[in-house]
Protein backbone atom coordinates (compact mmCIF):
# COMPACT_ATOMS: atom_id res chain seq x y z
CA UNK A 1 0.00 0.00 0.00
CA UNK A 2 1.23 3.39 -1.32
CA UNK A 3 2.11 5.95 1.71
CA UNK A 4 -0.29 7.95 0.27
CA UNK A 5 -3.06 5.43 0.21
CA UNK A 6 -2.21 4.95 3.75
CA UNK A 7 -2.30 8.62 4.83
CA UNK A 8 -5.93 8.09 3.11
CA UNK A 9 -6.37 5.10 4.98
CA UNK A 10 -6.24 6.78 8.15
CA UNK A 11 -7.62 9.44 7.60
CA UNK A 12 -10.89 8.30 6.92
CA UNK A 13 -10.79 5.58 9.19
CA UNK A 14 -10.13 7.83 11.79
CA UNK A 15 -12.88 10.62 10.90
CA UNK A 16 -15.50 7.44 10.69
CA UNK A 17 -14.45 6.43 13.85
CA UNK A 18 -14.94 9.74 15.39
CA UNK A 19 -19.18 9.62 14.07
CA UNK A 20 -18.74 6.09 15.76
CA UNK A 21 -17.64 7.80 19.00
CA UNK A 22 -21.16 9.76 18.82
CA UNK A 23 -23.00 7.15 17.85
CA UNK A 24 -21.77 4.89 20.66
CA UNK A 25 -22.52 7.85 23.17
CA UNK A 26 -26.00 8.32 21.86
CA UNK A 27 -26.87 4.27 22.46
CA UNK A 28 -25.10 4.06 25.66
CA UNK A 29 -28.01 6.85 26.83
CA UNK A 30 -30.58 3.98 26.57
CA UNK A 31 -28.42 1.19 27.30
CA UNK A 32 -25.43 2.42 29.68
CA UNK A 33 -24.94 2.41 32.89
CA UNK A 34 -27.30 5.34 33.73
CA UNK A 35 -30.18 4.23 31.63
CA UNK A 36 -32.26 4.37 33.77
CA UNK A 37 -32.19 7.81 34.18
CA UNK A 38 -32.42 8.95 30.66
CA UNK A 39 -36.20 10.36 30.11
CA UNK A 40 -37.68 11.73 26.60
CA UNK A 41 -36.36 15.21 28.36
CA UNK A 42 -32.92 14.02 28.17
CA UNK A 43 -32.55 12.94 24.41
CA UNK A 44 -34.11 16.92 23.78
CA UNK A 45 -31.35 18.22 25.27
CA UNK A 46 -29.14 15.83 23.51
CA UNK A 47 -30.88 16.86 20.11
CA UNK A 48 -30.28 19.94 20.65
CA UNK A 49 -26.82 19.44 21.50
CA UNK A 50 -26.50 18.16 18.02
CA UNK A 51 -27.94 21.28 16.24
CA UNK A 52 -25.36 23.36 17.93
CA UNK A 53 -22.25 20.81 17.18
CA UNK A 54 -23.51 20.72 13.51
CA UNK A 55 -23.55 24.87 13.93
CA UNK A 56 -19.56 24.85 14.56
CA UNK A 57 -20.71 25.27 18.34
CA UNK A 58 -19.32 21.98 20.15
CA UNK A 59 -20.02 21.39 23.73
CA UNK A 60 -16.98 18.83 24.51
CA UNK A 61 -13.67 18.01 22.84
CA UNK A 62 -15.51 14.84 21.44
CA UNK A 63 -18.29 17.11 20.07
CA UNK A 64 -15.47 19.04 18.66
CA UNK A 65 -14.19 16.45 16.94
CA UNK A 66 -17.34 15.13 14.54
CA UNK A 67 -17.64 19.46 14.60
CA UNK A 68 -14.78 19.26 12.66
CA UNK A 69 -15.76 15.97 10.40
CA UNK A 70 -19.17 17.62 9.61
CA UNK A 71 -16.96 20.65 8.48
CA UNK A 72 -14.69 18.43 5.90
CA UNK A 73 -17.24 16.25 4.80
CA UNK A 74 -20.72 16.60 3.16
CA UNK A 75 -22.20 14.79 6.56
CA UNK A 76 -26.15 15.47 7.17
CA UNK A 77 -28.00 16.13 10.39
CA UNK A 78 -30.90 13.91 9.65
CA UNK A 79 -29.25 10.38 10.30
CA UNK A 80 -27.70 11.77 13.47
CA UNK A 81 -31.32 12.96 14.33
CA UNK A 82 -32.79 9.68 13.49
CA UNK A 83 -30.75 7.40 15.91
CA UNK A 84 -31.80 9.85 18.52
CA UNK A 85 -35.31 9.05 17.33
CA UNK A 86 -34.10 5.49 17.51
CA UNK A 87 -33.34 5.92 21.30
CA UNK A 88 -36.68 7.34 22.11
CA UNK A 89 -38.36 4.35 20.74
CA UNK A 90 -36.22 2.09 23.22
CA UNK A 91 -37.78 4.11 25.79
CA UNK A 92 -41.85 3.50 25.08
CA UNK A 93 -41.44 0.28 22.71
CA UNK A 94 -40.54 -2.88 23.79
CA UNK A 95 -42.00 -4.45 21.67
CA UNK A 96 -42.64 -4.78 17.31
CA UNK A 97 -45.76 -5.89 15.86
CA UNK A 98 -44.23 -6.84 12.38
CA UNK A 99 -40.78 -6.62 10.24
CA UNK A 100 -42.12 -3.24 8.70
CA UNK A 101 -42.18 -1.90 12.46
CA UNK A 102 -38.70 -3.58 13.27
CA UNK A 103 -37.44 -2.82 10.19
CA UNK A 104 -37.85 0.81 10.90
CA UNK A 105 -36.55 0.55 14.47
CA UNK A 106 -33.01 -0.71 12.43
CA UNK A 107 -32.84 1.91 10.20
CA UNK A 108 -32.94 4.32 13.13
CA UNK A 109 -30.25 3.06 15.39
CA UNK A 110 -28.08 1.37 12.96
CA UNK A 111 -29.21 1.89 9.21
CA UNK A 112 -28.21 5.34 9.81
CA UNK A 113 -25.04 4.88 10.56
CA UNK A 114 -23.86 3.44 6.95
CA UNK A 115 -25.93 6.24 5.82
CA UNK A 116 -23.36 8.43 8.16
CA UNK A 117 -20.32 6.95 6.68
CA UNK A 118 -20.37 6.97 3.01
CA UNK A 119 -19.60 10.60 2.48
CA UNK A 120 -16.54 10.64 4.39
CA UNK A 121 -15.74 6.92 2.62
CA UNK A 122 -16.58 8.22 -0.37
CA UNK A 123 -17.52 6.38 -3.62
CA UNK A 124 -15.30 5.22 -5.81
CA UNK A 125 -14.49 7.99 -8.90
CA UNK A 126 -14.27 4.49 -10.95
CA UNK A 127 -17.95 3.11 -9.86
CA UNK A 128 -20.34 3.64 -12.28
CA UNK A 129 -23.11 2.62 -9.83
CA UNK A 130 -25.74 5.38 -8.48
CA UNK A 131 -25.41 6.83 -5.52
CA UNK A 132 -28.57 5.80 -4.53
CA UNK A 133 -27.26 2.39 -5.00
CA UNK A 134 -24.39 2.77 -3.10
CA UNK A 135 -26.34 4.73 0.07
CA UNK A 136 -29.07 1.86 -0.32
CA UNK A 137 -26.37 -0.66 0.33
CA UNK A 138 -25.07 0.73 3.24
CA UNK A 139 -28.71 0.95 4.98
CA UNK A 140 -28.37 -2.69 3.65
CA UNK A 141 -25.11 -3.07 6.16
CA UNK A 142 -26.61 -1.63 8.65
CA UNK A 143 -29.85 -3.22 8.96
CA UNK A 144 -28.26 -6.77 8.73
CA UNK A 145 -25.97 -5.41 11.61
CA UNK A 146 -29.15 -4.60 14.14
CA UNK A 147 -30.73 -7.75 13.23
CA UNK A 148 -27.49 -9.84 14.04
CA UNK A 149 -27.40 -8.19 17.33
CA UNK A 150 -31.24 -8.81 17.43
CA UNK A 151 -30.50 -12.28 16.87
CA UNK A 152 -27.57 -12.75 19.37
CA UNK A 153 -28.58 -10.52 22.56
CA UNK A 154 -32.31 -12.02 22.36
CA UNK A 155 -31.63 -13.65 25.78
CA UNK A 156 -30.37 -10.34 27.39
CA UNK A 157 -32.70 -8.48 25.87
CA UNK A 158 -35.67 -10.33 27.34
CA UNK A 159 -33.67 -9.87 30.47
CA UNK A 160 -34.67 -6.24 30.27
CA UNK A 161 -38.15 -6.93 29.31
CA UNK A 162 -37.66 -6.18 25.71
CA UNK A 163 -38.31 -8.15 22.54
CA UNK A 164 -37.02 -7.24 19.53
CA UNK A 165 -38.80 -9.64 17.41
CA UNK A 166 -41.35 -9.40 15.26
CA UNK A 167 -44.78 -10.48 16.72
CA UNK A 168 -46.53 -11.69 14.17
CA UNK A 169 -43.86 -13.93 12.60
CA UNK A 170 -43.34 -15.23 16.65
CA UNK A 171 -47.18 -16.25 16.25
CA UNK A 172 -47.32 -17.48 13.11
CA UNK A 173 -44.18 -20.15 13.97
CA UNK A 174 -46.11 -20.80 17.43
CA UNK A 175 -44.55 -18.82 19.97
CA UNK A 176 -44.97 -16.07 22.29
CA UNK A 177 -43.20 -13.86 24.60
CA UNK A 178 -43.55 -15.94 27.62
CA UNK A 179 -41.47 -18.77 25.55
CA UNK A 180 -38.59 -16.05 24.97
CA UNK A 181 -38.55 -15.56 28.72
CA UNK A 182 -38.98 -19.34 29.40
CA UNK A 183 -35.45 -19.67 27.14
CA UNK A 184 -36.08 -22.91 26.31
CA UNK A 185 -34.58 -23.99 22.79
CA UNK A 186 -37.57 -25.84 21.18
CA UNK A 187 -38.13 -27.22 17.19
CA UNK A 188 -39.94 -24.37 17.23
CA UNK A 189 -37.69 -22.05 17.81
CA UNK A 190 -34.93 -23.75 15.90
CA UNK A 191 -37.14 -22.98 12.99
CA UNK A 192 -38.01 -19.54 13.85
CA UNK A 193 -34.55 -18.56 13.89
CA UNK A 194 -33.81 -20.44 10.49
CA UNK A 195 -36.17 -17.84 9.05
CA UNK A 196 -34.48 -14.83 10.83
CA UNK A 197 -30.93 -15.70 10.05
CA UNK A 198 -31.61 -15.87 6.64
CA UNK A 199 -33.47 -12.38 6.21
CA UNK A 200 -30.43 -11.14 7.92
CA UNK A 201 -28.03 -13.17 5.42
CA UNK A 202 -30.04 -11.05 2.24
CA UNK A 203 -29.30 -7.95 4.26
CA UNK A 204 -25.50 -8.53 4.21
CA UNK A 205 -25.87 -9.75 0.48
CA UNK A 206 -27.32 -6.49 -0.58
CA UNK A 207 -24.88 -4.58 1.40
CA UNK A 208 -21.50 -7.04 -0.38
CA UNK A 209 -22.62 -5.55 -3.95
CA UNK A 210 -21.93 -2.08 -2.22
CA UNK A 211 -18.64 -1.80 -0.98
CA UNK A 212 -17.17 -2.27 -4.04
CA UNK A 213 -18.60 0.83 -5.09
CA UNK A 214 -16.26 2.61 -2.18
CA UNK A 215 -13.05 4.84 -2.40
CA UNK A 216 -10.40 2.07 -2.45
CA UNK A 217 -9.44 3.55 0.90
CA UNK A 218 -12.18 2.65 2.82
CA UNK A 219 -13.19 -1.41 1.32
CA UNK A 220 -10.50 -3.12 3.31
CA UNK A 221 -12.20 -2.25 6.74
CA UNK A 222 -15.81 -2.50 5.52
CA UNK A 223 -15.19 -5.26 4.15
CA UNK A 224 -13.30 -6.83 7.44
CA UNK A 225 -16.53 -5.75 9.24
CA UNK A 226 -18.94 -6.74 7.38
CA UNK A 227 -17.01 -10.29 7.47
CA UNK A 228 -16.74 -10.13 10.79
CA UNK A 229 -20.40 -9.47 11.77
CA UNK A 230 -21.68 -11.93 9.24
CA UNK A 231 -20.07 -14.82 10.92
CA UNK A 232 -21.92 -14.22 14.59
CA UNK A 233 -25.26 -16.01 12.29
CA UNK A 234 -23.13 -18.32 11.70
CA UNK A 235 -21.91 -19.28 15.34
CA UNK A 236 -25.65 -18.62 16.72
CA UNK A 237 -26.38 -21.68 14.36
CA UNK A 238 -22.88 -23.74 15.76
CA UNK A 239 -24.93 -22.90 19.40
CA UNK A 240 -27.76 -24.86 18.18
CA UNK A 241 -29.79 -21.52 18.71
CA UNK A 242 -29.56 -21.56 21.76
CA UNK A 243 -28.95 -17.30 22.01
CA UNK A 244 -30.92 -17.35 25.06
CA UNK A 245 -28.02 -18.02 27.60
CA UNK A 246 -25.03 -18.23 25.46
CA UNK A 247 -23.97 -15.27 23.42
CA UNK A 248 -22.60 -16.52 20.09
CA UNK A 249 -19.36 -14.61 19.40
CA UNK A 250 -16.66 -15.23 16.87
CA UNK A 251 -13.09 -16.15 18.06
CA UNK A 252 -10.20 -14.34 17.61
CA UNK A 253 -8.75 -16.92 15.34
CA UNK A 254 -11.23 -16.51 12.71
CA UNK A 255 -10.99 -12.97 12.98
CA UNK A 256 -7.94 -13.05 12.71
CA UNK A 257 -8.18 -15.43 9.21
CA UNK A 258 -11.27 -13.09 7.95
CA UNK A 259 -8.99 -10.41 7.19
CA UNK A 260 -6.91 -11.21 4.26
CA UNK A 261 -10.20 -12.90 2.59
CA UNK A 262 -11.55 -9.16 3.28
CA UNK A 263 -8.23 -7.94 1.80
CA UNK A 264 -8.49 -9.83 -1.25
CA UNK A 265 -11.99 -8.83 -1.51
CA UNK A 266 -11.14 -5.20 -1.40
CA UNK A 267 -8.86 -5.26 -4.50
CA UNK A 268 -12.01 -6.08 -6.63
CA UNK A 269 -12.51 -2.79 -8.70
CA UNK A 270 -15.92 -1.51 -8.83
CA UNK A 271 -18.71 -3.05 -10.89
CA UNK A 272 -20.98 -1.46 -13.58
CA UNK A 273 -24.04 -1.83 -12.10
CA UNK A 274 -25.73 -2.08 -8.40
CA UNK A 275 -29.08 -2.72 -8.05
CA UNK A 276 -31.12 -1.28 -5.94
CA UNK A 277 -31.61 -2.94 -2.38
CA UNK A 278 -35.29 -4.19 -1.98
CA UNK A 279 -36.89 -4.75 1.43
CA UNK A 280 -38.13 -8.27 2.04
Amino acid sequence: MSKSLMSILITEVGQIRVSCVWCRRTDELVDGPNASQITPTALDRWESRLEELFQGRPFDMLDAALSDTVAKFPVDIQPFKDMIEGMRLDLKKPRYKNFDELYLYCYYVAGTVGIMSVPIMGISPNSQATTESVYNAALALGIANQLTNILRDVGEDASRGRVYLPQDELAQAGLSDEDIFAGKVTDKWRNFMKSQIKRARMFFDEAEKGVTELNEASRWPVWASLLLYRQILDEIEANDYNNFTRRAYVSKAKKLLSLPAAYARSMVPPSKKLSSVMKT
